[in-house]
């Protein structure tokens, strides 16, 4: 099996395991990959996930040796992708070829990047809410070469990351994007020490758990969903979207602070 689920308490670790191709993506993993995302997103027990490459490389994006196979006169209609349920494009579009890329989760997933995340690996890593790499990683549209272009994802989200110019830049030259250019440019938020990403975005997680999750879970959708809207209509959505936080947790959660948890801005005992 491809792609396995590793649990510590409500994180999962989703890790994509095929060495021999450097994780690039075949349409079995590809649906792997979806279904595991999709099992986080509605498992009741699950509050933060992990997307992981094993052996040294996060993905090296669309098996080219797979799309070398298809129909070059209309490749898409040999595509095996079924289009993913419950959350995503609606049945308007299939899943992407990498999985989960255009899923619409209601949780927080973050990217563990160590070694290359390039083409479609790359959107796969826009894909996440955020991003740590590590010393020695990179991102790139290496796919540019060979005529392959972004449909992952990545021509929607790196702009919106680290805006229009620079997104420009990286994308129209496929050039490899170091972790610590990375890290000055937004495009990650966290370079760690080479085979130290992986518990990073664990120990990040597991603080992202502890807290009261329909709040956290109002707070990222509200900021994702902002996109796009005028500053009241924003406001709006961002008041209705928090309400049913604030009766689910706020209250509780004042209370504790009230009976003397978490003083000055202390984060180590609010239960």
């Amino acid at each position: 099996m491809t792609v396995r689920i590793e649990k510590d308490g409500s994180v999962w670790t989703v890790i994509h395991d095929r060495p021999e191709a450097r994780n690039a993506m075949d349409p079995a993993s590809a649906d792997a990959l979806t279904a595991a995302f999709l099992e986080f997103d509605t498992d009741k027990s699950a509050s933060v996930a992990i997307l992981y490459g094993a052996g040294g490389a996060f993905c090296a994006g669309w098996d080219l040796k797979y799309v070398s196979t298809l129909n070059a006169a209309y490749p898409l209609g040999e595509l095996d992708i079924p289009t993913a349920r419950p959350r995503g494009n609606g049945g308007e579009i299939p899943r992407g070829p990498l999985g989960p890329s255009r899923l619409e989760l209601d949780k927080p997933v973050i990217a563990a990047i160590e070694g290359p995340a390039v083409a479609g690996g790359m959107e796969l890593g826009l894909w996440c809410d955020f991003r740590v790499m590590a010393s020695g990683s990179y991102f790139g549209v290496y796919c540019r070469r060979w005529g392959v272009p972004l449909i992952d994802g990545g021509t929607v989200r790196l702009p919106r990351i680290v805006g229009q110019g620079r997104a420009l830049e990286i994308i129209l030259t496929g050039r490899k994007v170091p972790a610590e250019e990375c890290l000055s440019i937004g495009l990650c938020e966290y370079v760690t020490p080479q085979g130290s990403a992986r518990e990073k975005a664990e120990q990040l997680a597991q603080e992202i758990a502890r807290f009261p999750q329909v709040c956290v879970r109002a707070d990222r959708r509200s900021a994702i969903k902002s996109h796009g809207l005028g500053v009241r209509e924003a406001l709006i959505q961002e008041w209705y979207n928090g309400r049913e936080a604030l009766i689910a947790d706020g209250v509780a959660g004042a209370s504790r602070f009230r009976n003397g948890l978490g003083r000055h801005g202390d984060f180590g005992k609010i239960q």
